[in-house]
């Protein structure tokens, strides 16, 4: 008995696509509204989207003009077990209603704020129901709080990788020793500092990393993107990711007409930063109006695009892939199991392997050739990288028209009918397993933020004198980083 269910394990876990995974795909695309049905569309054909937690640790010591966060978030205290408790109870969630794998946020106001213990118990419960967690931070932490994050009691790593977005633009304030940019440029000694510890952890404790640099852009900053990306580019970042500021969270914070800035703008000056086109129509998630994305290899100064959409046999490729491998989990598998689920693979569909190495041939080319790849490789000039624009709504719109979708009405108003649109092919969800519901983002950050941190105040209020408790402290477990304190006492 122990063995045949042994072999029935084996034989589901080896599956190219596990049953789990291509229900919650089917039933995601079947979600999508009919205009983002088109070809190139990745929403319910080889992932489910993006995911994030909420309410979970909304407090930030930083101040940024626009903020996302409602005017209660630093209202919240810093409570570990809280945080821990709900991103469990979220992720499983989660993992019941769009399969075993996706890429999810541990997001709130700032992670470095739990303490390293706390960070690591919320990453390792993301992990145990098959996210992939990337940490999403200002950056302003030392290396010792990533050593004490990463290291266990013994000083072994507890992740073989981790995934962190770090978010710098000349809008934050309070950041140790950039308290006010005045310039972008202003911020590169910190983005450099803020990579660099990653490439020391891998040096030092051979933990792997994903990196993501995040950039708001308003009109005060949007002529600034062309010489960030060119910046950080030579960085070890393996993303860069831009959003358009939008009219949500706390409005006190509003200094500028958010409006001026467009997803085609800010595209046009990262294609002026990278120094070529960066074609991004041959794949999307969600809407084209809310998200524009490309990946490839970068060889030296050059760009190689994983897909070009001008090429008829790159689009053919596409198109088997998404058929025959969608929905295929590569990460966190044990090298023999992923070995045996790309033979089962490719046994099922042998015609696919000729286009598929003809794909690999032309991007090799696109990147100067095999042998311009080999030398770029050898000089660490290798490598790849991702490009994101994330279009956010006003809450303005957002509100009424999920307002109207919860009724299951279609609106009249052509602005709300098109935020109904966007919506609907969110490609970022949040969880809320009290109500079995998933919202998007942005109608998190716009109708539900202000709702949740009024009663977060209420359980996780901060500490004052008049209470007769110590304030918040963030101390590491192995004490190698000072301790800071997440709310003083109250005057």
């Amino acid at each position: 008995m122990a063995i045949a269910t042994a072999l029935r394990r084996f034989e589901l876990d080896t599956r190219p696509i596990h049953p789990d995974t291509r229900r919650a795909l089917d039933r995601r695309w079947a979600e999508l509204p009919e205009h983002v049905k088109t070809p190139n569309q990745l929403l319910g054909r080889c992932a489910v989207g993006c995911e994030g937690t909420h309410g979970v640790f909304p407090k930030c010591n930083l101040t940024c003009s626009p903020c996302y966060h409602s005017a209660d978030a630093n209202k919240v205290r810093i409570d570990g077990d809280h945080t821990v408790d709900n991103v469990a109870r979220q992720m499983d969630f989660l993992r019941q209603v769009r399969g075993p794998r996706a890429h999810a946020q541990l997001i709130g106001g700032e992670v470095s704020l739990l303490s390293a213990e706390d960070h690591a118990q919320a990453l390792l419960a993301m992990r145990a129901v098959g996210r992939e967690p990337m940490s999403m931070t200002h950056g302003d932490f030392d290396y010792e709080y990533l050593l004490d994050l990463v290291l266990d009691a013994d000083g072994k790593p507890r992740f073989e990788k981790v995934s962190f977005a770090a978010h710098f633009d000349s809008l934050m304030r309070g950041r140790r020793g950039a308290v006010r940019p005045r310039s972008e440029a202003e911020l590169n000694p910190f983005r450099e500092k803020f990579a660099q510890m990653f490439v020391d952890l891998k040096r030092d404790h051979g933990v792997n990393r994903y990196l993501a640099h995040n950039m708001t852009v308003t009109p005060s900053n949007v002529d600034e993107v062309e010489q960030v990306t060119r910046d950080v580019l030579e960085m070890p970042f393996d993303m860069m990711s831009f959003q358009p500021a939008a009219f949500i969270g706390d409005d006190r914070r509003w200094r500028e007409d958010f409006g001026e800035v467009t997803i085609d703008a800010v595209w046009e000056r990262i294609e002026k930063g990278a120094g070529q086109k960066l074609p991004w129509q041959a794949t999307q998630f969600g809407d084209p109006r809310c998200n524009r994305s490309t990946v490839g290899m970068r060889v030296g100064g050059t760009f190689a695009p994983l897909l070009d959409p001008e090429d008829p046999k790159d689009i053919a490729a596409r198109d088997r892939f998404l058929d025959h491998f969608g929905g295929m989990i590569f990460g966190d598998v044990p090298k023999g199991v992923l070995t045996v689920k790309v033979i089962r693979a490719i046994a099922a569909h042998p015609g696919d392997i000729a286009p598929l190495i003809g794909l690999a041939r032309r991007v090799l080319r696109r990147g100067g050739g095999v042998r311009r790849v080999l030398r770029a490789a050898r000089r660490g000039k290798l490598s790849f990288k991702t490009f994101v624009v994330h279009n956010f709504m006003d809450a303005e719109q957002v509100a009424p028209a999920w307002k109207l979708m919860e009724q299951g009405i279609v609106a009249d108003d052509p602005l709300l009918k098109e935020t109904q649109e966007r919506l609907g092919s969110c490609m970022y969800a949040m969880s809320h397993p009290e109500d079995g519901r998933l919202v998007p983002a942005c109608v998190q950050h716009s109708v539900l933020d202000p709702i949740e941190n009024i009663e977060l105040r209420r359980i996780l209020p901060l500490p004052t004198t008049r209470d007769g408790i110590a304030p918040q402290v963030v101390a590491r477990p192995a004490g190698l980083t000072a301790v800071r304190s997440t709310g003083q006492p109250a005057s």
